[in-house]
């Protein structure tokens, strides 16, 4: 086996996106889709949030700006509107407008956006049902003052 000299290495790595390079796009990619917004978003659209008087069933669904807003509690609007042209622009939800009076704006998880809710939905159903076990630890730890 030839070994490579690190210049192929780099070169090898940029088609491969290593993430544990400097340089590598996917840390950004990686460090958008580890934003609580990002996560909640998905969610909400994938249908993984509350639904105060519907039932979904789980299924992804359109929603509106005004109903994001609504269903991630203290998310300002300019977090969400950031939130979502980034989301947008990196394929992961589609935005529509309805030329009506007034205009309709609604957004959707495309196919590249519902396999990372896939990923996101397993990661927000364990911090739900590990939360206590965190809480618990976290006040153990505090509770032993500085080390």
């Amino acid at each position: 086996m030839a070994t490579m000299t690190a210049a192929q290495k780099r070169e090898q790595a940029k088609e491969t996106y290593d993430a544990f390079l400097a340089r590598c796009p996917s840390r950004q990619l990686l460090d958008r889709i580890s934003d609580k917004w990002v996560a909640l978003v998905l969610a909400a659209l994938g249908s993984d949030g509350p639904h105060p008087g519907a039932d979904c069933g789980g299924e992804p669904q359109t929603m509106r700006y005004s109903e994001l807003s609504r269903r991630l509690a203290g998310v300002s609007q300019k977090m969400l509107t950031q939130t979502l042209r980034s989301l947008e622009r990196d394929g992961l939800i589609t935005r529509t407008v309805t030329p009506t009076v007034p205009v309709t704006v609604t957004y959707e998880l495309t196919d590249l956006g519902m396999s990372l809710h896939a990923v996101m939905h397993g990661i927000k159903t364990w911090a739900e049902a590990h939360m206590g076990e965190v809480l618990a630890n976290r006040q153990e730890y505090d509770s032993r003052g500085p080390a």
